[in-house]
């Protein structure tokens, strides 16, 4: 069983319907008993790293999550899912994350002049030190494709090696990390047509 986690502020309809065109053994919840019996984990998410953080305490989801990852068990994390992971976030001050990779989340430049959210569609490219030749979500995805974004912050991992894909936006950030059974992306494999979801279909089928 495939769990998209319910924490009040995900794509949950978009990412779900795209696990479907794979496998109807998906469910969205907010129960931790469910979190705790799924064989695959989502963790989408859209809007202030502050506030999901926030639903997640509240529903009591945080410990679930972590004990989840833990058991080695595939987990997906999409967007606000990706930077939820990190220690810590400055969006609107300084707030501690799940701190299960250890690095930060900081937002774009905009004195740079970019505009920023960061919206739309973007190449990924493999991090020459990183992993991502070696990464299963990667099967029969085309080198340097196209994903779509929607940010204002971007993650650092302390670790630069642990940058599977890096995308240029004034600044070349980090926009997938792959440790072990950990697969998380700043860009929305679920709207980001084919290649996109060859990535979700990968997931599926690990």
């Amino acid at each position: 069983m495939i769990t998209v986690v319910d924490y009040g502020m995900g794509n949950l309809a978009s990412v779900t319907n795209a696990i479907k065109r794979y496998t109807e053994d998906v469910r969205i919840s907010s129960d931790p008993e469910d979190i705790g019996s799924s064989d695959k984990l989502v963790l989408p998410g859209v809007g202030a790293f502050k506030d999901a953080y926030s639903e997640i305490e509240k529903r009591k989801l945080r410990e679930p999550i972590i004990n989840f990852i833990s058991s080695g068990k595939p987990f997906l994390g999409i967007c606000l899912g990706l930077q939820l992971l990190f220690t810590k976030s400055y969006e609107d001050g300084e707030h501690m994350g799940f701190d299960v990779i250890k690095g930060e989340v900081i937002a774009f430049d905009k004195a740079a002049g970019l505009k920023v959210p960061h919206m739309g569609w973007n190449s990924i490219n493999p991090n020459p030190s990183g992993n991502a030749k070696d990464c299963p979500l990667f099967k029969g995805v085309a080198p340097d494709t196209y994903m779509y974004f929607v940010h204002s912050y971007y993650v650092v991992p302390d670790d630069s090696n642990l940058a599977t894909l890096q995308t240029d936006y004034g600044v070349n950030f980090c926009s997938m990390i792959w440790k072990d059974n950990i697969f998380a992306m700043q860009f929305h494999p679920e709207k980001s047509q084919g290649e996109g979801l060859n990535i979700v279909e990968n997931f599926v089928r690990l």
